[in-house]
This record gives structure tokens, C-alpha cells and sequence, in this order.
């Protein structure tokens, strides 16, 4: 499939007027899996990451290899061990070198979630946490790569 993409410079993002596809590594042909989708997203975000990419995010449904995969993960969607859970889930379709980003409310918002807890929760996934930075006003993004990818 696609090669990997290195890691991209989110935390940086404040200061330049990059769509978020390119802020989170990705680029226009990329296929994106989109899990834990509710009401409660970031809708603007979400069809701009779309309209960058050239096609709709693939659902829960689709098992085909994906560069990337977006995991919306609230509090209330459990504790620790459901996130570490819900993180392993997320890499079945996710191909070589590709990343996972986790989508969690902001700090200060409902349904925050600790980065403690993402911490926690990645090595049990087998993952590693390398970057995390504001996606938009409400919502945070935690890129996450296999170890072997590092």
C-alpha cells in the first residue's frame, strides 16, 4: 500500500494555515478509517479532513487496509483498559507504518480524557505516543504508532 508518512510537526499547527489532513501526516488519496463517530464530533474538521483527502473517512464497517485510522474516544466511553481495548480494536484494518490518532475532548471540556490515561493505555495497545496537539476547539489529537514503526 501507501509508504509511511513520517511524523508530522502538529504541535505546531497554531501558526500555519494547513488543513488538518496535512497537519496529522496525511494527503489527498489517503484512506482514513473513522471509529467511535457520535453526535458529539467536530463536524466542521471532520469534512474538511474529508475534502482534503478526496474521498469520505471509511467506516467501522470497511476492513480494508487503511493508511490511517481516527478513534473519537470520550470519558464516558470507559476507563483505561476499554481505551486500551478500543486502541488494539483500532489497528485490524490499520496497515504497515500507518498511525492511529485518537480524538479526545480538550482539556476542560465534557468528556475530557487524561493524557495519563492515554499513556497508560497505549503500551498495553502495543502503541507508543508521539504527538499531541489541537485539532480544533473542542477536540485534541493523540497520533499513536506501533512500536515497530518508530
Amino acid at each position: 500500500m501507501n509508504q509511511p508518512d513520517s511524523a508530522p510537526a502538529v504541535g505546531r499547527t497554531a501558526e500555519t494555515s494547513e488543513g488538518p489532513a496535512a497537519k496529522m501526516g496525511l494527503s489527498e488519496g489517503k484512506l482514513v478509517q473513522e471509529l467511535g463517530f457520535d453526535e458529539d464530533i467536530d463536524f466542521d474538521f471532520r469534512n474538511t479532513l474529508e475534502d482534503e483527502l478526496g474521498s469520505e473517512l471509511l467506516t467501522e464497517e470497511d476492513q480494508e487496509p487503511v493508511d490511517a485510522v481516527l478513534l473519537w474516544w470520550r470519558e464516558a466511553d470507559g476507563d483505561v483498559d476499554d481505551l486500551a481495548d478500543a486502541l488494539m480494536d483500532s489497528q485490524t484494518t490499520l496497515d504497515t507504518g500507518g498511525a492511529l490518532w485518537l480524538l479526545t475532548p480538550r482539556n476542560g471540556r465534557d468528556g475530557h480524557v487524561p493524557p495519563a490515561d492515554i499513556a497508560e493505555a497505549a503500551p498495553t495497545a502495543g502503541l507508543h505516543v508521539t504527538t499531541t496537539a489541537g485539532v480544533s476547539a473542542d477536540w485534541s489529537a493523540t497520533r499513536l504508532v506501533g512500536k515497530r514503526n518508530l
